[in-house]
């Protein structure tokens, strides 16, 4: 999903109980055939995004990151399943925190307070989507205005309306999908300049 939320910061006093809460949740799932009811996720599209997910699981662990769950290859007969990873112990420079997986793979890094979770989310070449996570409204509404992406969520993720505009700020795309904003993207602006006599 190009909108995934692979980079999850998350404060340091509650980062072990959130971590293993994420865990327990991504542990669970059910890989399989996704035409299966019981599916919660299925396959990689093709075996070359296989093998670079599998790249991005040795790599993490080189770099110093702990997966805490999977970490390893899908253990279904067919298919190109990865078992959802949850890294811990990742700094915001490892190449799983930089770069963009495409795959079940989430990067839990640690941070101190306010400025320090919009300087490293601010800390990437990408900004399409982000969420914050709080009950205080007014500190969430600081933040998202603060954040360097095209959306930003609060207490939730991956709403979409049709009406709003969609799309990112430095190397994530260019101009806006939906609302009246992703009308430019059909048009052609032109200027014409003549000297007359």
């Amino acid at each position: 999903v190009c909108c995934a939320g692979s980079r999850v910061f998350v404060q340091e006093a509650v980062y072990d109980q959130f971590t293993d809460e994420l865990s327990k949740m991504a542990s669970g799932l059910t890989l399989g055939n996704p035409l299966d009811p019981n599916t919660r996720m299925g396959p990689l599209v093709s075996k070359e995004q296989h093998d670079r997910v599998k790249g991005y699981l040795k790599t993490g662990k080189a770099e110093g990151a702990t997966a805490k769950t999977g970490g390893e290859p899908g253990k279904q007969e067919a298919g190109y399943f990865i078992q959802p990873t949850v890294f811990t112990g990742v700094n915001n420079q490892m190449k799983i925190a930089r770069e963009e997986i495409f795959g079940p793979v989430a990067s839990a890094i640690k941070f101190k307070d306010e400025n320090d979770v919009v300087m490293q989310g601010n800390d990437t070449t990408y900004g399409l989507a982000a969420a914050v996570w709080t009950k205080d409204i007014n500190r969430a509404l600081g933040v998202a205005r603060k954040l360097k992406a095209g959306t930003v969520w609060i207490n939730t993720y991956g709403q979409i309306d049709p009406m709003s505009p969609f799309g990112g700020y430095k190397q994530s795309g260019f101009g806006r999908e939906l609302g009246k904003y992703a009308i430019d993207l059909y048009t052609q602006i032109k200027s014409v300049y003549a000297k007359i006599g």
